[in-house]
Formats: structure tokens, C-alpha cells, sequence
């Protein structure tokens, strides 16, 4: 049965290769004091620095650079960036990247203002904004997470081995995003299929919740579909613009919310790989792709049907003189063909992780409700092993 829910997203897109053109129609909503946060080299290598950078001069707004934004950004870092933000009083946070440049610019924005430790507030307590928020605007370089229509934001906090995501409400969600398929193709291709794959998960996750049939699941596994035949051609021809703005269009609607709805959600893959990225700083969607497969298995007997619909309906299976078990399995083995054919990491061992972390990554694993199975420690223990 679809639950009851409300349902609002505030982020404007403007998607396709003219799409920075309209960043001129938005910056006068805002203030003359811009945030702009980026990672490393890559869009100044590109051009797409300069670019930014003159069409915020022509709106004669001041810029406060917030560079060198890592993949996993710190709570170190998000206290460099609230620091900026508060002494400089910027109208308007600008970030130009991937996920992890626009996870981090929510952070900022929710935490630049906080009479306490964000850490604290946000991280450990979960507690929701009651300061002032400073908008953000994204201009996407990388697509997988899906940060640029949501509320999310990560932050890894390394001395105490959490990394940890808040998903705050739409009052923090990217005010406008920019998507243009085109600044994907030079990534190179290990974080291209990371972030195919943390698109894949992002949909599993909330798609393998529930027994009901409903809107949300036909919608996911279309979106399934999709994102395999495209991620197939763009493994083999990373300029194909149809399949990048396809794959683009999908990371968004992914975790834009939109497919949560009726569903009461899992997360746990992403709670176990989190805490893989705590020991060992990976690529996100390498530890989620390292745990996957070892998780659904073990999950499997317990939402049966909707892992025989995923196989039928996702990868094709033919049913015929096989148990619903079998074509589960089936479904998953393909799975994990495909996972293997993209060049995703199958095994935590391959990402650092040694069998006296297991304790620790299982201890700083956050365990969700909202899945077939709720995990006791010792069943995250296993799984971890099981990933090795």
C-alpha cells in the first residue's frame, strides 16, 4: 500500500550543454558576496573556472574562494568553509564539482551559523537547523550522488573514525543546479563508474524496502534500465552525450526524493560502506559496491518477492521452472556480472580494509530499520567478513 506523504522540491535545473549560460538569470537573486567552492585542479584545467569566474565578475559579485574540497570532505574543512562564510558574510554559496563539493556546501551553509559545534548538532545528535541558512547554488561535474536536488551532506570525521550523512529538510536543498552531460567527460573512468554505481544503490536502496507493489518501484526500475544500458555505452565511449545526460538525469532522480515516497526505505549498504570510508577514505562508491553483493545475499530469504521482481523486471530473468528463490539468486549473480564488467572494487580488502578492522568499521556502522532485515552487530560483523 502507498503510505501517506507530502511530497516538495525547491532546486530548479537547468540541464543540457548551455546550461551555465542561465547562471547569469539567478545570480541576481542573491547578494554580491559569493562562497566559491571547489576541489582540486580540474576546472581551472577545463576552463570552467574561468568561466565561473568571469560570469560572476560581469554580475559584480565578490568572490571568497573555498578551495581544495577533498572527496570525503572533513569536519576539519567544514570548519575552514564556516569560517569563510561567516567572516566574509557571503550571500551565496557557489559550488562547482562533484557530490562531496556540494554535500559540503550544504554543510557550510547549515553550519556557518550554528552557536555550536555542527559536529555535535548535526552529526552525532541529528538535530534539525534552527539558525540561519546560507543558500547554495551547484554547478555539477560529476554525477552519482545526486546532492544537487536533495538535502543531503556527508562529513568524515577521521579521529573518531564516523562518517556520517544528515539529510536536512528542502529549506537546505540547492536552490538552483546547474547539470551540463558535457563537464562528465573527462572524469576519469574509475570515479565515472563509482558514480554509476552509487546511482545503482541509491535506487536499491529504496527500492528493496516494502512488499507492496507501487508507483515508486515501476518508477526505480526504469530507472534501473536506463542507467545499465547507458552506463554500458559510456564505459565504452565516455564522450556518448546521450548516455552521460541520460546517466545525469537519472543520479538525480535517484535521490531526489521523489522515489522515496510509499517506501519506508533501507540504507543500510550505505551505512556499512560509510563506515568503511571512515577506516580507509575510499571512493564512496567503491565501498558501497564492495558490501553490496554480500549484503543482499544475506537479506535475500527475507524480502523473497522483491528480490524475484528485481530479477524479472531489473535484469531480465526468465521465471520458468525456477523457484522464487532461483530467480533471485539469478537476478543478483547478474548483478554482480554486471558490477564486475563496469571495473567496480568487489571485496573491502581490495579498499585497505584488514580482518582487524572489521571490529571497528561494525561498531561505527549505523544500523537502519527500514529494511527487510534489521541487523544486530554481529550480522554486520559477517557481512564485513563476508565482504573481505
Amino acid at each position: 500500500m502507498l503510505g501517506n506523504f507530502s511530497y516538495f522540491n525547491p532546486t530548479k535545473i537547468y540541464f543540457g550543454e548551455d546550461s551555465l549560460q542561465y547562471l547569469k538569470e539567478e545570480l541576481p537573486k542573491y547578494g554580491a558576496r559569493v562562497q566559491l567552492v571547489y576541489g582540486g585542479g580540474s576546472i581551472k584545467k577545463n576552463g570552467l573556472y574561468d568561466q565561473v569566474v568571469e560570469i560572476l565578475k560581469e554580475n559584480g559579485k565578490e568572490i571568497f574562494e573555498d578551495a581544495g574540497v577533498m572527496p570525503n570532505p572533513t569536519v576539519e574543512k567544514l570548519y575552514e568553509g564556516c569560517r569563510i562564510a561567516r567572516e566574509n558574510q557571503v550571500d551565496l554559496i557557489l559550488a562547482v564539482g562533484g557530490g562531496s563539493v556540494c554535500d559540503y556546501s550544504k554543510a557550510v551553509s547549515v553550519s556557518a551559523y550554528c552557536d555550536e559545534d555542527p559536529w555535535d548538532k548535526y552529526y552525532l545528535r541529528m538535530e534539525d537547523v534552527d539558525n540561519a541558512i546560507i543558500p547554495v547554488g551547484c554547478i555539477l561535474t560529476m554525477v552519482g550522488t545526486g546532492s544537487e536536488m536533495n538535502g543531503g551532506a556527508v562529513i568524515t570525521n577521521h579521529e573518531q573514525k564516523l562518517k556520517i550523512g544528515h539529510v536536512f529538510g528542502d529549506n537546505v536543498f540547492p536552490k538552483f543546479s546547474i547539470l551540463n552531460p558535457v563537464l562528465t567527460y573527462t572524469l576519469p573512468k574509475y570515479q565515472m563508474v563509482a558514480g554509476f554505481y552509487d546511482i545503482m544503490n541509491h535506487i536499491t536502496e529504496q527500492y528493496f524496502s516494502g512488499e507492496d507493489d507501487n508507483t515508486s518501484d515501476y518508477i526505480m526500475e526504469g530507472l534501473l534500465r536506463s542507467l545499465i544500458h547507458s552506463s554500458r555505452i559510456a564505459v565504452e565511449n565516455p564522450m556518448d552525450y546521450e548516455a552521460r545526460s541520460n546517466i545525469m538525469w537519472i543520479a538525480t532522480w535517484a535521490l531526489n526524493t521523489l522515489v522515496a515516497k510509499g517506501k519506508s526505505t533501507d540504507w543500510m549498504v550505505h551505512m556499512l560502506g560509510q563506515s568503511v570510508g571512515a577506516y580507509t577514505d575510499a571512493t564512496h562508491g567503491m565501498t558501497l559496491s564492495a558490501v553490496s553483493m554480500a549484503y543482499y545475499r544475506y537479506i535475500m530469504p527475507y524480502g523473497l518477492g522483491k528480490f524475484k521482481k528485481f530479477a524479472m523486471n531489473v535484469w531480465g530473468v526468465n521465471a520458468d521452472g525456477k523457484t522464487d528463490e532461483e530467480i533471485a539468486l539469478e537476478g543478483l549473480s547478474r548483478m554482480e556480472g554486471y558490477m564486475k564488467e563496469m571495473g567496480l572494487v568487489m571485496n573491502i580488502r581490495d579498499l585497505g580494509v584488514q580482518e582487524d578492522m572489521i571490529e571497528g568499521i561494525a561498531k561505527g556502522t549505523f544500523i537502519m530499520e527500514g529494511g527487510y532485515k534489521v541487523l544486530n552487530r554481529e550480522e554486520i560483523v559477517k557481512i564485513l567478513k563476508d565482504s573481505l
